[in-house]
């Protein structure tokens, strides 16, 4: 059984690294990613300040340096298995310090005081259309490379935003003579280099709110922890006990009446009983908030009303989590009993004058818990749990409305922060069900 836990453990990484490739993949080529949505921003601010010119008009705003910055910040100016690597942290990352324009023949130096203590200094020799690097002084953790003209004007971006005039302009700066595409000044790049990544516990900051991605799940994980523990122990509160009447007194009304009960609140989508809920009970008859978790002034309140306040907030979100979550736990019990109760140890119980009440729950119910004992493990994603519909609908700021906004948004490094350890814990929790199943029945050998 060891081998088997080892096994597992050692299947978790690769796994992880096959859902997370697939999803970087689709995040990376699908329509409307980051660039696209900076620009039309940047497009729509430059709309609202006048007229503009051909060239700032084809670039949405933003001067060249900015959209290569942009590029460079997101990776898009790598191919998607670096850019992969660099977010994973096996592959160093490039962060430029300067980045200067070579138009002279000869020598030329070139200089960086993004660290006046430590001055890097690079000697170039050009010929006026060809550049290379003679020494680098003081470049520790750097290095340099020299971008030629036809390099940048080969960028994707460059030949999906560039005008007819700006090409004509460009051909009036640079004269090459080829009639072709024109070239721009070649140019020096120093940049250091550094890992930092998901290994490195680094998993980027957001593209929309430029806060860190880590801070931003770690300040949304109470609220799912709260909400998830809550209805974790509601339902196996009611159950556990109401699968045990219901075995019991199969056939009977209390059976019949209790299944329609849980299969109609099985069958209504929680987002929409919250939106009926909100309607009614917040808006029309103002029992209860319509949005948050707490009041606006809950700093400010004792102990005694924070509770009521916070009570008070959750009951219309905890019953929306609430509505469908007994079905499938109620009948399993139910029906795993019921086996039990029919298999001949029990019968054999019986006979040895054991009490029916000793019967059912000295032997039966012991054994019945097996199927349900296969659920425990994923308990683990209730720090990553909730509804992003429900949390939508009830402004919480929760693990599922920060998925379902990054999504809306397009916000690349969020959706790889949360999808990774959504996957993280759901395969850690497929790994504590298989171990609780084996530590409740020995008669379960892994091998």
């Amino acid at each position: 059984m060891k081998g088997y836990f080892i096994r597992r453990l050692l299947l978790i990484p690769p796994t992880l690294i096959g859902i997370t490739l697939i999803v970087f993949g689709i995040t990376r080529f699908v329509p409307g990613g980051p660039m696209d949505r900076m620009l039309q921003e940047a497009s729509r601010g430059a709309d609202q300040g006048g007229k503009r010119s051909s060239s700032t008009q084809a670039q949405g705003g933003l001067s060249e340096e900015q959209l290569e910055e942009l590029e460079e910040q997101f990776g898009l100016n790598e191919n998607l298995w670096v850019a992969y690597g660099q977010w994973l942290g096996v592959v160093a990352r490039e962060t430029q310090i300067s980045k200067s324009e070579f138009t002279a023949k000869g020598d030329e130096t070139i200089g960086s005081s993004a660290d006046p203590e430590n001055v890097t200094e690079v000697v170039l020799r050009g010929d006026g259309r060809a550049v290379r690097v003679l020494k680098a002084n003081n470049a520790i953790n750097s290095a340099v490379f020299v971008d030629s003209g036809k390099d940048i004007a080969a960028e994707g971006w460059r030949a999906r935003l560039e005008t007819k005039e700006d090409r004509q302009q460009r051909f009036k700066r640079r004269n090459t003579g080829s009639g072709s595409v024109p070239d721009y000044a070649p140019r020096a790049v120093l940049h250091r280099k550094h890992f930092s990544g998901l290994l490195q516990g680094d998993l980027g900051r957001s593209t929309v709110y430029n806060d860190p991605v880590h801070e931003m799940i770690l300040s949304r994980m109470p609220v799912a922890a709260y909400f998830g523990l809550l209805t974790a122990i509601i339902t196996y509160a009611v159950s556990l006990p109401l699968g045990v009447l219901k075995a019991l007194k199969h056939r009977t009304f209390i059976d019949s009446a209790s299944s329609v009960l849980i299969f109609i609140g099985y069958s209504i989508p929680g987002f929409a009983l919250g939106a009926i809920l909100l309607v009614y009970f917040g808006a029309r008859m103002n029992w209860f908030p319509l949005f948050g978790i707490v009041s606006p002034d809950f700093d400010q309140m004792g102990p005694v009303e924070k509770i009521k306040d916070l009570a008070h907030h959750t009951a219309l979100p905890l019953l929306c989590y609430l509505t469908g979550a007994f079905a499938v736990l109620t009948m399993m019990t139910k029906n795993s009993l019921m086996d039990n109760l029919a298999a001949d140890y029990v019968r054999t119980a019986v006979a040895k004058g054991a009490s029916f009440r000793r019967a059912v729950f000295g032997h039966a119910f012991r054994n019945s818990m097996i199927p349900v004992a296969t659920s425990l493990g994923d308990l683990v994603t209730i720090f990553i749990g909730g509804s992003m519909l429900v949390e939508t609908v009830f402004d919480i700021q929760g693990f599922g409305l920060l998925q379902y906004q990054s999504v809306i948004e397009r916000d690349v490094p969020v959706i790889m922060g949360t999808l990774t350890i959504a996957a993280l814990l759901m395969l850690i929790g497929n790994l504590l069900s298989d171990f609780i199943v084996a530590m409740v029945d020995p008669r379960i050998q892994f091998k």
